[in-house]
C-alpha cells in the first residue's frame, strides 16, 4: 500500500468520524428542541386551557371518587359561562378548608413534582381547592327542603339523579335553607349531600356560603384516572330545564 494510499484511508476514516459526531449532536439538539417545545406547549395548555386535578375527598361520590383525577376546562368562566349543574373547581372562598401546614419532601421529590406541576401533570395545590356542582347562578333563589324532600331554584322543583344520600333519607338536605344568590356569586353542593362541606355547610363564614365567580379555577370535565372510573362529567340539563325562565 503506497504512502497516498494511506493518507487517503486515514483522511476517509477522520472524515467519517466527524460526520458520525455531527450527525450524534445534531440529533441530541433535536430531541433538545422537541424536549423544550413540549414542555412549552404544556405550560400554556395547563396555564390557558386546560389542567389535572385530584380529588381529595368524598363530597363528590359517586360522582367523583376520593383521589380520582379529573381534566378541567379552563376557559369557563372567562371564555364560556358557567351553567346551572356544572361541576366547578374553585379556590376556598375563605374558612371553607382548614389551615394546612406544608409537608416537608425530599428535594429530588419537590423539583419533579414542581416540574409536572409547572406542565399540568401534577397537581400540588388540589388541597387549596375545591370541586363541588353549581346549584344556584347569580339571582337565583334556592330553597331546601319542599315537602318531598326536594330543592327548588326558582321555585321549580330538582329532581337530581346524581345526590348519593343515607339509606332511608330522603331530603337532599340535612339542613333547611333558604338563600338568593348575590350578583358575581354561586351556590354550590356536593352531589354527597351528607357528607359535603358545601355552600350549604358553610353558611357561618364570611361570605356566608356563597362562591364568588372570581374564584372558579375552570369545570370538570372529564375523570381521567383510573382508567376504571373513565367519564364524561354531565350537568344534567334536563334536571334544571325552567329554571332560567322561572328566573324572570
Amino acid at each position: 500500500m503506497t504512502e497516498d494510499t494511506r493518507t487517503q484511508r486515514d483522511e476517509r476514516a477522520t472524515s467519517g468520524a466527524s460526520s458520525r459526531r455531527r450527525s450524534t449532536l445534531l440529533f441530541l439538539r433535536d430531541l433538545v428542541v422537541i424536549f423544550l417545545v413540549a414542555v412549552l406547549v404544556s405550560f400554556l395548555i395547563k396555564t390557558f386551557l386546560i389542567r389535572s386535578f385530584f380529588i381529595p375527598s368524598q363530597s363528590m361520590e359517586e360522582t367523583l371518587m376520593q383521589d380520582d383525577r379529573i381534566i378541567v376546562n379552563q376557559l369557563v368562566p372567562e371564555v364560556t359561562p358557567i351553567e346551572h349543574g356544572d361541576v366547578v373547581v374553585f379556590k376556598d372562598p375563605g374558612g371553607w378548608l382548614p389551615a394546612r401546614a406544608d409537608e416537608a419532601r425530599p428535594p429530588l421529590v419537590a423539583v419533579v413534582d414542581g416540574f409536572l406541576a409547572f406542565v399540568g401533570l401534577s397537581a400540588p395545590d388540589s388541597n387549596d381547592h375545591l370541586v363541588k356542582r353549581v346549584v344556584g347562578l347569580p339571582g337565583d333563589h334556592v330553597v331546601c327542603c319542599n315537602a318531598l324532600g326536594q330543592m327548588t331554584v326558582n321555585g321549580v322543583p330538582l329532581d337530581e339523579p346524581y345526590v348519593a344520600l343515607p339509606p332511608g333519607e330522603t331530603k337532599v338536605s340535612r339542613d333547611d335553607f333558604d338563600v338568593t344568590v348575590p350578583d358575581d356569586s354561586l351556590w354550590v353542593m356536593g352531589d354527597n349531600r351528607y357528607n359535603s362541606k358545601d355552600s350549604r355547610y358553610n353558611t357561618g363564614t364570611p361570605l356566608e356560603g356563597f362562591v364568588p365567580v372570581e374564584n372558579v379555577v375552570g369545570r370538570a370535565v372529564v375523570v381521567s384516572w383510573p382508567i376504571s372510573n373513565w367519564a364524561w362529567l354531565d350537568n344534567y340539563p334536563e334536571v334544571f330545564a325552567g329554571v332560567d325562565e322561572a328566573a324572570g
